[in-house]
């Protein structure tokens, strides 16, 4: 039965397949357990397979002479048998490459069964997606003899292929991808709706949602919820610091406070106005992740390096996370992010230079770029904003990637440095590439990201370009052992994706309150700060934890 199971896989594609099975094997950006290198490696393997047998019907269909008789069965046997040998080594090595990334990281090693674990899911995974894409290759052939009574047999397959791909794409497409779409739509709006047991209505003045607020309680979002009833109040900055502290104002609009992103934001200008949000001397404009989410260890830790004399305004413009958002609406992030800036500025640029709050931006993720994209400088040159904290850029965003492009020669892409560095600045986990006391120009822009970070460094271009992140100088969170490989390192690095949460701070997608401090500080430049503030805010939020909803 295996024998003759394994007879019914081409030799081309076997060949293939294991050369992609042993490739995903090697490590890539994040650490992987046992059920998604597993699954990773069936796909790449199943990948691999498909690419073996097209080339060999390409050849074919060519008319290309090929090697046959005994001659091409002893070379097939003898390209099979060091493959085995290949294969036997990369599953020995596997939990070798694994753990690579696993202590740049400080994570727990992987176990001694682990290799075990992650070829029987392979095999399984590979077993599925073979067997699924050989039902098409049936429906295709079943197609075209059907066309072929009428028409030439190129024509017929050609044809009858068309029409399969076809039902098949629009029946995904059109059923299982939207029915599974809207459920999950479903799932996290009703998320969305839900209140953690002890969340209450706050009642300080300088919050939104009070019974004096232009923003209906009812109407915020949990997430929003949260962000609007954490963070120090007075007494805990002043507690910290020994010194006077100004109530921090937090306004927050929620995915339903208004029915459009026009209104939405109106609302949002409107009860920063009436908090006296314009009156503080730093105003922060944060555009939320795809779930309305704003990450406390950046939230949290600004209040104390300002004392207080800060107003954060939000607003939310999806429930879902922000993968999901990318998919299904991928311009709703910089849309409602423009909306609230320009809201915001028009309101800003009227009032007297000398008595008006510092104004910057800030953004995570998704929220980054939408944030980065509602900046127009070339139309504010007259009267610009002081600068954006932006903490893990994805691959879509625009800026950024420009940014990159043009760094100076000789820095790495996971840090570069821009020009003198007066305007744009790029920091890790380990910190900025210039020192502190390189002068800042008017304008402050930090982007804050890791060299390990698969949302910031995936791009469709892996499949077939070695990335400039793995020319010359490799990150310090990166595996020594990683190497790109067409195609393989693609899929590698886009399952790297939806784990990008996975780890521990100052790694991947995972921002701690270290980062945050040091990029707020380099930004808003505060007075009196020193080396002794910034360790002893570091070591308050410690343990801080700030996981994502």
């Amino acid at each position: 039965m295996l024998f003759r199971i394994a007879r019914s896989f081409p030799t081309t594609g076997l060949i293939v397949g294991l050369l992609f099975f042993c490739a995903s094997l090697t490590p890539s950006l994040l650490p992987r357990d046992h059920m998604v290198q597993g699954v990773l490696g069936g796909i790449a393997f199943a990948v691999g397979y498909v690419g073996g047998i097209a080339l060999t019907m390409l050849w074919r269909f060519l008319e290309i002479k090929e090697i046959t008789g005994k001659a091409a069965t002893m070379l097939s046997r003898v390209a099979l048998a060091i493959l085995v040998g290949v294969t036997a080594w990369t599953l020995r090595q596997m939990a070798v490459w694994q753990n690579s990334v696993r202590e740049l990281m400080e994570m727990e090693p992987v176990d001694s069964g682990y290799p075990f674990t992650v070829t029987a899911i392979a095999i399984v995974t590979a077993l599925v997606v073979i067997g699924l894409t050989r039902l098409v290759i049936t429906l295709c052939a079943l197609a075209a003899r059907w066309i072929n009574r009428a028409f030439p047999q190129r024509l017929s397959v050609f044809v009858g292929s068309l029409v399969v791909l076809f039902i098949l794409y629009t029946s995904i497409n059109g059923l299982l991808l939207r029915t599974g779409i809207r459920m999950m739509d479903e799932v996290f709006a009703a998320i969305n709706e839900t209140q953690d047991s002890g969340l209450q209505e706050p009642l300080i003045k300088g919050i939104d949602g009070t019974t004096a607020s232009l923003i209906e309680w009812d109407d915020i979002g949990r997430n929003g919820k949260l962000f609007l009833t954490s963070g120090p109040d007075r007494a805990e900055i002043e507690a910290f610091t020994g010194l006077p502290a100004t109530q921090p104002i937090r306004v927050y609009a929620g995915y339903n406070t208004g029915e459009t992103l026009e209104e939405r934001a109106q609302i949002a200008l409107d009860e920063l106005i009436r908090t006296g949000g314009f009156e503080r001397k730093t105003l922060i404009v944060a555009t939320p992740t795809g779930t309305g989410w704003l990450d406390p260890s950046a939230m949290s830790t600004l209040p104390f390096i300002l004392h207080g004399d800060v107003a954060v305004v939000s607003m939310q413009y999806s429930y879902t996370p922000s993968w999901m958002t990318l998919l299904v609406e991928p311009d709703l992030a910089r849309e409602s992010a423009v909306a609230l800036f320009e809201k915001v500025y028009a309101h800003w640029t009227k009032m007297p230079t000398d008595n008006r709050p510092e104004l910057f931006l800030f953004g995570l993720s998704l929220g980054a770029l939408g944030s980065e994209d509602a900046v127009d400088l070339i139309s504010m040159l007259a009267d610009p904003i002081d600068g954006a904290l932006w903490a893990g850029p994805p691959f879509a965003s625009h800026t950024w990637p420009q940014v990159t492009r043009t760094r100076e020669p000789g820095s790495p892409a996971w840090q570069p440095i821009f020009r003198d560095s007066s305007y744009i600045r790029f920091m890790t986990h380990k910190g900025f590439t210039v020192g502190d006391d390189t002068p800042w120009g008017p304008l402050r822009i930090v982007y804050i990201q890791h060299p390990s970070d698969p949302m910031s460094f995936f791009a469709p271009s892996l499949a077939f370009a070695r990335p400039e992140w793995l020319l010359g100088e490799r990150g310090y969170d990166v595996s020594s052992y990683l190497r790109w490989v067409p195609i393989v390192t693609f899929i590698q690095i886009a399952f790297d994706i939806p784990m990008a949460t996975t780890v521990p701070a100052g790694f991947g997608h995972t921002f701690g309150p270290d980062d945050y401090i040091r990029g707020w500080i380099s930004v808003l430049n505060p007075d009196n700060w020193t080396a002794e503030d910034t360790e002893a805010l570091m070591a308050k939020f410690k343990d801080f934890d700030a996981t994502p909803i």
